[in-house]
């Protein structure tokens, strides 16, 4: 069944979720349109991550929150589709907390691209809010699929991929993610040296509490922590106080490429935009949709099947998601403050960054920590002369750039914090060392490093 191509007849448009058209139909909310061609089953594994991509997008979820949608979504449908190739293992088998993944019955047929769709559906349904658009196109993709498929074979196929998708969601639901929802409010300590809600909108601080968050692979959130940041000081001399001169200087003259190249990472799901008294929000992907969407293209540039492109796919959002526990563990520890609130104090109190400050501490730097952890294993999947055009910011700024393997690019993705004024070197230096060693734990956990 690997190699049968089957035919895709999905159109799905854009309206307000829930809403109903003139015929009385509803709609959803999501814009995906997906063309009618022949679509491989690779090719169903990778629509799946760009369709969960757009609801991530449209239902706004912070990058914390973002990575853990990724992470189990991938993990179900890989644990589905790796039935198709005995030679893969299980990631879930080694991973924190899962239970034993449900079997298929020996020398019975099954069509494991139904299996992976619905366990993918089943799952991904539990951690988002607009379940309507994900309904829409799995029941779409699935019908479809129902057509090559014997009833007979496709009803199995389906009970296999929804037991999978359950046993997924039986350990998110125990990550202490409902139990962060309702915790306290974090308290922001009024001194100059911990971290402050900074300007144009002051928001309350992201997800303060995700290092409570169970990781996958990591023993604890605390395992790969860094150096403790500089001391604050407004002594000049300073090791922190020449950190905030150098980001003031560089962000002071900053050439169009360089402004191209921190525009081009930015990532900030919910952009604020303001012009005179009024204000509008802009939507774009996370930090990790944006790596998901490179592992895409990865996989399509070496032309993987679909289990090799499942596995691509969890093997990158285990690491994110990780690193992101890694990541706000240690920024809610050190509290450190970012470059606008010393730049404002001590050098101009007008000044702005040329990208907007994201509301938590600086230390160490987010970008740095998940584009290197999603590096690490992308590398092992893919070699280290891996070449390619990141596109996957297309349809935000219509830009494509271009990189020799996955380290350079998560190397700019760090350097992109700085020229954007928004993060201190020694943050971007201990983040990449950070990621670096959270992938690597990653792929040791899985029995996957040489």
């Amino acid at each position: 069944m690997k190699n049968v191509f089957f035919l895709l007849l999905l159109s799905l448009t854009f309206s307000c979720c829930n809403s109903n058209n003139s015929n009385g139909k509803k709609e959803v909310a999501v814009d995906v349109t997906i063309d009618t061609a022949q679509k491989s089953p690779a090719t169903i594994m990778a629509t799946n991550i760009d369709m969960l991509k757009n609801i991530i997008v449209y239902d706004v979820f912070s990058p914390p929150v973002a990575s853990r949608i990724y992470a189990y979504a991938s993990l179900a449908q890989y644990e589905a589709i790796r039935f198709n190739d005995t030679s893969f293992i299980s990631f879930t088998a080694k991973l924190n907390g899962f239970d034993a993944i449900p079997q298929p019955v020996a020398g019975t047929p099954y069509n494991y691209t139904v299996a992976a769709v619905k366990a993918f559906a089943t799952m991904a349904e539990n951690v988002i809010f607009n379940k309507d658009s994900l309904r829409f196109y799995t029941d779409n993709t699935l019908n479809t699929l129902s057509l090559v498929t014997s009833k007979e074979v496709f009803n199995r196929s389906i009970q296999l991929g929804d037991s999978i998708g359950k046993i997924i969601w039986k350990r998110a639901s125990k990550d202490f993610y409902k139990e962060t929802r309702g915790m306290a409010k974090y308290n922001v300590e009024q001194i100059e040296e911990k971290w402050q809600p900074t300007p144009p909108d002051y928001m309350d601080a992201v997800e303060p509490w995700w290092n409570k968050i169970k990781p996958l692979a990591l023993d604890s959130c605390n395992q790969c922590a860094p150096a403790a940041p500089y001391s604050y000081s407004d002594k000049k001399e300073s090791p922190f106080f020449k950190e905030a001169l150098a980001a003031f200087k560089t962000a002071n003259n900053l050439t169009d490429s360089l402004k191209s190249l921190a525009t081009f990472w930015d990532d900030n799901p919910f952009v604020m935009n303001h012009s005179g008294h009024a204000a509008y929000a802009t939507k774009k992907m996370t930090p990790g949709g944006h790596w998901m969407a490179i592992t895409a293209k990865a996989c399509r540039n070496t032309r993987a099947n679909e289990v090799k492109t499942a596995q691509a796919f969890a093997l990158t959002s285990v690491a994110l998601l990780d690193g992101f526990i890694s990541c706000w563990d240690e920024k809610y520890r050190s509290q450190t403050v970012r470059p606008i609130t010393v730049i404002n104090k001590y050098l101009n109190p007008t000044w702005q960054p040329f990208l907007q400050t994201p509301p938590f501490p600086e230390y160490p730097s987010g970008h740095s920590i998940i584009s290197a952890s999603a590096a690490v294993v992308l590398t092992h999947l893919f070699g280290s002369k891996f070449n390619f055009k990141d596109s996957s910011e297309l349809e935000y700024q219509g830009v494509v750039r271009s990189f020799p393997n996955f380290y350079a690019a998560a190397d700019e993705a760090g350097i992109s914090r700085f020229y954007g004024g928004i993060h201190f070197m020694n943050a971007i230096n201990k983040g990449s060392a950070q990621g670096k060693a959270v992938g690597h734990i990653v792929l040791q956990k899985l029995g996957l490093s040489k």
